[in-house]
């Protein structure tokens, strides 16, 4: 029940964020935008892995096929990699909206930010099927249960009999370039910003600011916190319930939590909510 009502929960949150962009003009910028494709992604994140997890809890029917596993990997990857691609694209729109606002406009224009989307997602569609690819090559004869809750990784290479290591190696430099790089840029991003912001006279102005991103923070913060925690760091010393509970959260927690962090305190999203009650 309780993963039910987090399912239902995070489709009605990140659905209504969608539809409240999308009909309300006083949304439409950058900013709502990229928060409509994360919205998007975290649906299509949640919808790989809650049913089939669901399913396994309800119906003990705790089997997946080698086709479906690729496939649910394959999609889970894709959408990481798309969210932490998405994060950093909104890092930058604030730090243009902050450090340079004279600016914004004219480099945030509507084809550039449907440019950055489409590249975000064909990066992410490319490393992910390359990734896909070298999987394939592996000869899997060992055992055939995996100790996760959905096909990650790691729980994935341990049933192959073949040599991983060169595997291993491009995750590492996947990793770097989709992970470590683009969380580089956001906290390069977020010292410019800071900068700013300590040079406004008034503490009204600064909080102003601080108020345009507290919300991207606080989702940057929860999201990669777990997914270093759970790839980047050595996971020997670390137990498998506990990577289970971390992987819980960035697969599950966060996309519930993301469309509350951002319309919680945000006056625009309370406006358009308002008026949607009442054409609806």
């Amino acid at each position: 029940m309780l993963f039910l009502i987090i399912y239902c929960a995070t489709l009605c949150g990140n659905f209504l964020i969608v539809i409240l962009v999308s009909c309300s003009k006083n949304l439409h910028s950058p900013m709502y935008f990229f928060l409509t494709q994360l919205s998007i992604s975290d649906i299509l994140l949640i919808s790989n892995i809650v049913p089939n997890l669901l399913v396994v809890i309800l119906y003990h029917t705790n089997t997946i096929s080698f086709t479906g596993c690729l496939f649910q990997f394959y999609l889970f990857g894709l959408l990481e990699i798309l969210e932490c691609l998405l994060l950093t694209v909104m890092s930058y729109d604030r730090y243009l909206a902050i450090c340079n606002p004279l600016h914004y406009n004219v480099i945030m224009s509507g084809w550039f930010c449907v440019k950055l989307i489409i590249m975000s997602w064909l990066l992410s569609f490319v490393v992910v099927i390359i990734q896909l690819s070298q999987i394939c090559q592996l000869h899997f004869c060992g055992p055939n249960i995996i100790d996760h809750f959905f096909c990650d990784f790691d729980p994935l290479l341990k049933l192959s009999c073949s040599n991983t290591s060169m595997l291993h190696k491009w995750i590492l430099i996947k990793g770097f370039l989709v992970v470590i790089g683009p969380f580089i840029i956001i906290v390069v991003s977020y010292v410019y910003i800071a900068i700013t912001i300590l040079k406004i006279p008034s503490n009204t102005g600064r909080q102003k600011a601080f108020s345009t991103c507290s919300s991207h923070l606080t989702v940057v913060s929860l999201f990669y916190g777990t997914i270093i925690i759970v790839y980047v760091f050595p996971t020997r010393g670390q137990s498998l319930i506990m990577s289970k509970v971390l992987s819980l959260i960035y697969t599950v927690v966060t996309p519930l939590l993301n469309p509350i962090i951002y319309t919680l305190r945000n006056k625009d999203f309370k406006k358009a909510f308002r008026k949607f009650k009442c054409i609806v």
